[in-house]
């Protein structure tokens, strides 16, 4: 009779460790995800920290602004609601702006809200001259491999130094070409010019390469710190 009783206790008892052993494995299971959903979404998939990490998507637009602060790009654009962002999902040009972490004495913004010379070229000068005049030292890179529309342009305290832009013909030419879109062997056909699709593709392909020479590549950036991988994001006023 107690062996008897004695075997709904076994039961209870085996019942209980094997619950509790599931419980154990699915808390381990679903911290494993979250610190891998963490890592996607602040750091590279390339590698962890310590070390270097290099962010592997470039953005079709952005700006490279030197020697300032990221509240200062942020109070320049009239930023709201800015929040925390990844490198990753800023990069992603998802967010109508982000604003990244100062490296290596730059500040990479990109997003939707920043203007295209093929949507209006008229609206992308103000826009940069704008800027410019807040910020100092600013620089614009655009590349749609798409359409095989580029630009690129570097302004210094509201004035254009040097721009281009191309958008299925010449919209924006000014200043004289750098020593890097020459080195490039770059296409800089004037108004009204004709150029290959040879010559537009190779424009496409050393945009990175200028931008790395006049400032930063995003897409060849390193990070080395968990602090250097996350910037701000929001929306603006407009101008």
């Amino acid at each position: 009779m107690a062996a008897e009783n004695l075997i709904p206790v076994l039961l209870v008892v085996l019942l209980g460790f094997v619950l509790g052993t599931g419980l154990v494995l699915l808390g381990w299971m679903l911290a494993a995800r979250r610190r891998e959903m963490l890592h996607e979404k602040f750091l590279s998939p390339k590698s962890f920290f310590p070390g270097e990490t290099k962010l592997a998507q470039r953005p079709v637009c952005w700006l490279a602004i030197r020697a300032v602060s990221p509240e200062a790009v942020k109070a320049a654009l009239g930023l709201n609601r800015a929040q925390p962002c990844s490198w990753a999902e800023g990069l992603a040009g998802s967010r109508e702006f982000f604003i990244s972490p100062r490296i290596h004495g730059w500040i990479i913004v990109t997003g939707l809200g920043l203007p295209h010379p093929g949507d209006d070229v008229d609206a992308t000068f103000h826009f940069l001259t704008a800027m410019s005049r807040k910020l100092g030292h600013v620089q614009f890179f655009y590349a749609d491999r798409f359409l095989s529309h580029h630009a690129w342009a570097r302004l210094d305290h509201g004035c254009v130094t040097r721009a281009f832009a191309w958008v299925g013909e010449t919209v924006w030419n000014q200043g004289n070409p750098t020593l890097p879109e020459i080195e490039a062997d770059l296409n800089l056909p004037d108004y009204g010019d004709a150029a290959t699709d040879a010559a537009i593709r190779k424009n496409l392909q050393k945009l990175p390469t200028l931008a790395a020479r006049w400032s930063l590549d995003p897409a060849e950036v390193k990070l080395k710190s968990p602090r250097e991988s996350i910037g701000l994001a929001g929306e603006s006023a407009p101008f």
